[in-house]
């Protein structure tokens, strides 16, 4: 044989070595994905986080809450609680610390595909989106529009596309649908017929979720199926700040809890405004609030699958608007999760609700400062990640996109440096400086680690000056419209299929036509 067809040979096993290594990892050789442990930012010390405690268990013990409806004074007072002269229902200190310590840990939240179902027990972190947005938002023009039941499927679509946005949370309102039970039960069906990740949504009324479940049993394939595996959670808002009940969504929840559907106990505070202005009172409010609901869930039904939603929102104060993308907003989500972490609850809190109007580079610099802070607290969910804007107020479906990639940025974060043997790379550093070329460039090490080791951006733009005018200019958001262009133009979920979907039409009141959910 020839010495260049040796050479070629060589020169052709290593680029074969090359593209082997630069293939597609399996999940579990990546470098980020869901489920990674975190909790390496604490923004509170020990002592602080206990007297928080502290001050939660006198507000819940002395204050309470009011406007409790009486099936929940009947199931509080069973286990336990107070109902006070001046109607207030209280909490007892054992009350909620024996509710702490029964309460459910091990907690799945489920996909209707299994490669999407959610173990949020431990530190285990998750992106997804949420927010109730009330408009659409052009990321060319910035101009605002109302958002629509098709908005709100296509939304899901994409996120059902997007490997950093781990589940969907109900993200825009319907405002095509003026009566109530159609916006609750159509919001549904669009977010479970656009993805098969795990669905977040809420109900404003017990009947209008009895009729969801009707509908979810049909997509489960019973209600046995769907209690084995429910892959649709309430977005439950129990409780009117500054320590309230709020009647309507009392009645959903324990529907929802008979049902067994998870729920998210909801708290959302503004400091300032409906919770104290100090951080750390704001926080105490947070708490109180959301262990009176735990105790409310688990008085329906010990080990019912609960999410300790604290959800502090910031105001500014020099004007009282909502600030949902400012440093304070980081911080209290962040003390939040600390709490959630201190009782070991499952544990979900919003981030990225950025208060720019576009995606620009005020959205860009308020999501990830705050997405890090958050994405490092030790929560597992973190709610309204992705495409929200104004806070909370517009939804851009580019935003998801580039969203996306900051998540990935910061799961990357989140996962941290692995050091071992292996990564300590003191062989490679020998090789490369005693026998080869002086630089790490094509090393092997280098090679195997490339993925496993590094996350790369779909729409950041890493390229040199030239090379960047070589390519037109291309910038993040004129990557993102592509991607959404060619998801929009090609990805329509037939989990559902169209047999089963007929049926669910002639027995409800769908409103988005099926011709606006094909190719």
């Amino acid at each position: 044989m020839s010495e260049t067809a040796v050479v070629s040979r060589r020169k052709g096993g290593r680029v074969a070595r090359q593209a082997m290594r630069a293939a597609p990892l399996t999940a579990d050789k990546r470098a980020i994905g869901p489920g990674l442990e975190s909790g390496s930012f604490k923004v509170l010390n020990d002592l602080q986080i206990k007297r928080i405690h502290t001050a939660v268990l006198d507000v819940l013990e002395n204050i309470g809450l009011a406007d409790a409806i009486p099936s929940c004074i009947e199931v509080v007072t069973a286990a336990g609680g107070v109902l006070k002269d001046n109607g207030r229902l209280t909490f007892p200190r054992a009350l909620v610390e024996d509710t702490i310590a029964k309460a459910n840990r091990n907690v799945v939240l489920y996909g209707q595909s299994p490669q999407h179902d959610m173990d949020i027990s431990g530190s285990r972190t998750y992106f997804g989106t949420a927010g109730a947005a009330v408009h659409m938002v052009d990321a060319v023009t910035g101009e605002y529009r109302e958002s629509t039941t098709q908005d709100l499927y296509d939304i899901a679509r994409m996120v059902d596309k997007l490997e950093n946005i781990h589940f969907f949370q109900r993200a825009v309102v319907c405002r095509d649908l003026a009566d109530p039970f159609d916006m609750d039960f159509n919001t549904c069906y669009a977010s479970v017929s656009g993805t098969t990740k795990h669905v977040g949504t809420s109900w404003v009324d017990p009947m209008h979720l009895e009729k969801s479940f009707e509908m979810l049993h049909l997509i489960a394939g019973g209600e046995k199926k769907w209690r084995e595996r429910p892959f649709v959670s309430m977005s439950n808002c129990f409780v009117v700040p500054p320590l309230k009940f709020a009647e309507d969504a009392c009645r959903c929840l324990e529907v929802g809890v008979r049902g067994g559907m998870p729920i998210l106990l909801l708290a959302a505070g503004q400091a300032g405004a409906t919770s104290p202005a100090s951080l750390a009172g704001s926080v105490v409010q947070e708490v109180a609030e959301v262990l009176a609901g735990l105790c409310y869930v688990n008085a329906i039904e010990p080990g019912a699958p609960a999410i300790f939603g604290t959800w502090p929102f910031v105001s500014d104060l020099r004007t009282g608007a909502m600030s949902g993308g400012s440093g304070e907003q980081a911080l209290l989500v962040a003390a939040c999760a600390q709490m959630g972490r201190f009782y070991d609850l499952p544990t979900g809190v919003p981030s990225g609700m950025c208060d720019s109007k576009v995606p620009d580079y005020q959205a860009g610099a308020e999501k990830g400062y705050n997405h890090a802070i958050t994405g490092n607290s030790g929560t597992n969910l973190v709610y309204e990640s992705a495409g929200m804007h104004a806070s909370l107020l517009g939804m851009c479906m580019e935003s998801l996109v580039l969203d996306n990639d900051t998540i990935g940025s910061v799961l990357r974060t989140v996962k941290g440096i692995e050091v071992s043997e292996d990564t300590l790379s003191v062989e490679a550093i020998r090789q490369v400086c005693e026998e080869g070329p002086g630089h790490y460039l094509g090393s092997d090490q280098t090679l195997s680690v490339m993925q496993s080791e590094y996350f790369y951006p779909d729409t950041g733009e890493r390229s040199s000056p030239n090379e960047w005018v070589e390519k037109g200019r291309p910038t993040a958001l004129m990557k993102a419209m592509e991607i959404v262009r060619e998801t929009m133009a090609g990805h329509y979920p037939r989990h559902i299929s169209d047999e089963l979907d007929r049926e669910i039409r002639q027995k409800f009141n769908i409103k988005l036509p099926r011709e606006q959910m094909t190719p």
